[in-house]
């Protein structure tokens, strides 16, 4: 029979820079994130300083991971209001996912493009006029 681990009591609230500390977000991050709604203080001190939650660690984690996807603050918040209501998120996460990979190939053919002309007017000759600042940018494409 498994045996089942027993549940770790929560830990303490974190102050703002201890939770600086675990998560590797700096402080005024951390405040601009809670400004837009992403994280969430718990409660106060008495003398005014944020408290954080072991939640707060694991959300940054998240944001951190989410926009080395390239989602945007915004898209963010977006998927983190939907799992705040207790649904998971994944088939949004799935759309904004597939619109990041036509956004990605979209510039992907411009940039190729752009190669190209560029390689094209450095293959081709490019007389020099005395009016003229710099004939291979001049040329027309």
């Amino acid at each position: 029979m498994p045996t089942v681990p027993p549940s770790q009591p929560p830990s303490s609230p974190l102050r703002i820079g201890q939770l600086k500390d675990r998560s590797g977000v700096p402080v005024k991050t951390i405040r601009y994130y809670e400004e837009l709604g992403l994280i969430h203080a718990v409660a106060r001190t008495e003398g005014g300083f944020r408290l954080f939650d072991d939640d707060a660690i694991h959300r940054l984690a998240f944001i951190k991971r989410s926009q080395t996807l390239g989602l945007s603050l915004a898209e963010i918040g977006d998927i983190l209001q939907i799992h705040d209501r207790g649904e998971h998120p994944c088939q949004t996460v799935t759309h904004t996912l597939n619109q990041k990979i036509q956004a990605i190939d979209q510039q992907i053919q411009e940039l190729t493009l752009l190669r190209k002309q560029l390689r094209s007017l450095l293959q081709s000759d490019h007389p020099t006029h005395a009016d003229s600042i710099c004939p291979i940018i001049e040329a027309s494409p």
